[in-house]
């Protein structure tokens, strides 16, 4: 048993008289419930808030320190916290208070005396519905994810590492300092597939970012921007802290052979970089464009290099433009 299932089977009982409270915990018991006890509102609210809570909750409405309404309430004001199906207990049986137990956050209510199997039944259907949330919760979550991030490589896609490159040039404007972005494009890939197949092609790119993702400083954002280029956002880093983020990338990728279901294969990947400065700011479509230049100057040059991009808003990067063969 999962332990998402595991809470769903655990119950909370909030019930300030002894006898009834423990009239519940029996037949709760019996029914295969984990059963945790509480003597008053604020006691059940305490145990609610709790990392493994209960995700069933049977609440008797007065009690003391908090009635059950107003640890509905309190509950319902967390919406970071997993959701807790609340079954309201009450001795009340006008349609006013029925209708305040609801509007208060309750999921049901049951008037005391309450029939065994209609709380059983009861409880059932708080179990389905959390099991029906909790699917949609992680069909949502997946949905984001495949919407965000790359099928193949699992890493930002074009969209968001896009949008990672807006940020860092917004928070530029508002804050100052530099920053900094890597193209990287894999060399001769269509080789690679025509001469290999396209799922060694696939193999191969996986083992790139992978050797990508390694290498990069944790707040970097890697993306992939098109076919086998990729997109490294580099926030903080002047020109020099930039070339040797993508010599590293370099020399990493160039270090071993990739290991694949057709044999080893070796590649080699060329990098275009480009830098926002104090002195010379460039929104991110600049940035892009001098990248661009630089990754083509870099596969002019004989690829398997660093090529540093010139801006055109500002002074000339100098003597750290290219760099092959080594670190800087």
């Amino acid at each position: 048993m999962t332990e998402g299932k595991d809470l769903k089977k655990k119950v909370l009982i909030a019930e300030d008289d002894p006898v009834s409270r423990r009239i519940l915990e029996v037949f709760l018991s019996r029914w295969g419930y984990q059963v945790v006890v509480a003597a008053s509102g604020t006691e059940a609210l305490h145990l609610l808030e709790q990392v493994e809570a209960p995700r069933l909750a049977v609440l008797d409405w007065m009690m003391p320190g908090l009635e059950g309404i107003q640890v509905c309430r309190k509950i319902r004001e967390r919406a970071d916290r997993p959701y807790v199906y609340i079954l309201l207990l009450s001795a009340r049986v006008q349609k006013q208070d029925l209708l305040l137990g609801l509007e208060s956050g309750a999921d049901d209510y049951l008037t005391k005396p309450f029939d065994a199997q209609e709380l059983r039944a009861r409880l059932h259907v708080g179990q389905r519905i959390l099991q029906l949330q909790d699917g949609l919760m992680v069909a949502s979550a997946e949905l984001l994810f495949r919407a965000t991030h790359d099928s193949l490589t699992g890493i930002a896609n074009r969209d968001v590492i896009l949008d990672a490159l807006r940020r860092e040039s917004s928070r530029q404007l508002r804050d100052g300092g530099s920053f900094g972005i890597v193209l990287l494009d894999v060399d001769h890939f269509k080789r690679v597939n025509d001469t290999y197949g396209h799922l060694c092609g696939d193999a191969v790119l996986q083992e790139v970012v992978r050797r990508v993702n390694s290498t990069v400083r944790a707040y970097d954002t890697v993306g992939r921007y098109g076919g086998e280029e990729f997109l490294i956002v580099a926030p903080s880093s002047g020109p020099e802290g930039v070339l040797r983020l993508s010599e590293r990338i370099r020399l990493a990728i160039e270090a071993s052979p990739i290991v694949t279901e057709a044999g080893e294969i070796s590649v080699t990947v060329s990098l275009g970089l480009a830098v926002s400065s104090e002195s010379a700011k460039l929104d991110s479509k600049m940035m892009l464009s001098t990248a661009d230049e630089a990754l083509y100057r870099a596969k002019a040059e004989g690829r398997n290099r660093s090529e540093m991009g010139v801006q055109e808003a500002g002074a000339a990067i100098s003597e750290i433009a290219s760099v092959k063969g080594g670190k800087p």
